[in-house]
């Protein structure tokens, strides 16, 4: 099993213009959690990763890291992953796995580090890091470079879901390492980001090639066809950045937004002077076939100690809100772990975004640490979730609620802190909304499976 500070699962899998003050509520753990489902490692999985979605029905789906195998099946770095489905039944929910990577050597894929996404027919759409029929190498073993795949749902109930790999990644100036969530467009098109590959920079120290991508995949104009990939923007590991996290997200304009882990400003303390990521911006091109326009609207420069600086390694994407407005998380900082911030767009053409910092996180007592993705309700709150730390170092569920009077403050609440075993420990990913308002998500370890560092994680719904 695979220890969870491997440096490829972290946050791989990772100019401060106007600071804004915080609330920051005393009342801890409010709401309710239950956890839903126990992973056991094998055969049902270990360490789910990316959230969970629904679908018409009111099933649960998701793909775990690891796990899912017999410990002979894949050779991958990892046990090979899963894909799995969540059916509420009396009560309880039940598990099926839908499909268990098999790596490299068959063809497919192995080890989802993003999240599944769901369209109208109920068809799942996701990405694996590795596997695939690429040749990408890790020290010196032949891994794949990864694949973008689709589940179809059966057309009569109680028959096998269909698995397609859409596209195999080939390296090299190709992308290698899809992680983070797809997006669609309007058109049906797939769009996402791996983290190496794209024929440019140096990253990692040379163990992986180059340092990123961001792809279209175009769906065959006849059935039957082949998808058809394309690289949008190669990333360059300068003041442009390195290694896009996925998590993608789309304007009404059908302009791109993400955010990438390393580069922008050279020299940043923490991380070797590769710089300390950035949030970016691609919009599509007037006439069709013509290239992407790409523009960074914020570097992340994690500023001296004694102003706390703008936080470090954006790993989880942005979320847009109201007029424009990004929203988005930093992994870590100088003398804190990790930030909430925003990004206000410029009011004039050619002008800057301007930056506010919502919270920084390990400065009151039993806060969080390591925040992941960002989720609107429907009144314009925040919520998310933060790896470790909280009252029993187990990670937290976090909401930022914004202040109706004029100061627009933020307040920010620790709803709830995860127990570890057998509740959940280290959660990740983002948290989904139901019809009635509760909140739905993974943790990677904890639960009750037989796991190299206890419990081979859950899903867990919290009720505000």
């Amino acid at each position: 099993m695979t220890h969870r500070n491997d440096p490829r699962f972290e946050s791989h899998l990772p100019l401060i213009c106007l600071l804004v003050l915080v609330l920051a509520s005393p009342a801890w753990a409010s709401g309710k959690e239950q956890v839903l489902y126990r992973f056991q490692g094998i055969p049902d999985g270990a360490i789910p990763v990316g959230g969970v979605v629904f679908d018409s029905d009111g099933n649960l789906y998701g793909a775990t890291t690891d796990g899912g195998g017999n410990g002979n099946t894949c050779d991958s770095d990892y046990e090979c992953g899963t894909i799995y489905q969540l059916t509420p039944q009396g009560g309880t929910w039940n598990e099926t796995i839908l499909h268990t990577f098999q790596g490299h050597g068959y063809g497919d894929g192995a080890s989802p580090f993003g999240s599944l996404i769901v369209d109208s027919a109920n068809n799942l759409y996701g990405t694996t890091g590795y596997g695939g029929t690429g040749g990408c190498l890790l020290l010196g073993a032949p891994v794949g470079c990864g694949v973008v795949y689709e589940m179809s749902p059966p057309q009569n109930e109680g028959a096998d879901w269909t698995y397609t790999v859409l596209y195999s990644f080939r390296g090299g100036k190709d992308g290698y390492l899809p992680t983070g969530s797809l997006v669609f467009d309007a058109k049906g098109n797939l769009y996402g980001a791996t983290y190496y590959g794209g024929g440019y920079g140096t990253c990692d120290k040379g163990i992986y090639p180059y340092c990123g991508t961001v792809f279209e995949l175009s769906p065959p104009k006849a059935k039957g066809g082949k998808w058809t990939e394309k690289v949008l923007y190669s990333f360059k590991s300068g003041t442009d950045g390195a290694d896009p996290n996925g998590n993608l997200v789309f304007d009404k304009k059908g302009a791109l937004y993400g955010t990438t882990f390393f580069g922008g400003n050279q020299g940043c303390p923490q991380d070797g002077g590769v710089g300390c990521g950035t949030v970016f911006k691609l919009s599509p091109p007037a006439t069709e076939g013509h290239a992407w326009g790409y523009e960074v609207l914020h570097r992340f420069n994690n500023g001296p100690q004694s102003v706390q600086g703008d936080g470090v390694n954006p790993a989880a994407g942005v979320v847009l809100g109201k007029d424009g407005v990004i929203y988005g998380t930093t992994e870590r900082g100088v003398t804190y772990d990790g930030t909430v911030f925003s990004l206000t767009p410029p009011t004039r053409q050619g002008g800057q975004w301007t930056e506010a910092l919502l919270h920084y996180f390990g400065t009151i007592h039993d806060d969080g640490a390591f925040p992941s993705s960002l989720v609107f309700d429907a009144e314009g709150h925040l919520y998310g979730l933060t790896a470790s730390a909280g009252k029993y170092g187990d990670g937290i569920i976090f909401r930022l609620r914004q202040q109706s009077d004029e100061s627009k403050r933020w307040a920010y609440s620790n709803l709830y802190d995860f127990m570890g075993i057998p509740d959940g420990e280290e959660p990740s990913g983002y948290l989904t909304f139901d019809q009635n308002g509760n909140l739905y998500g993974v943790t990677q370890l904890g639960g009750t499976g037989d796991c190299e560092e206890g419990g081979c994680g859950t899903v867990f719904e919290f009720t505000p």
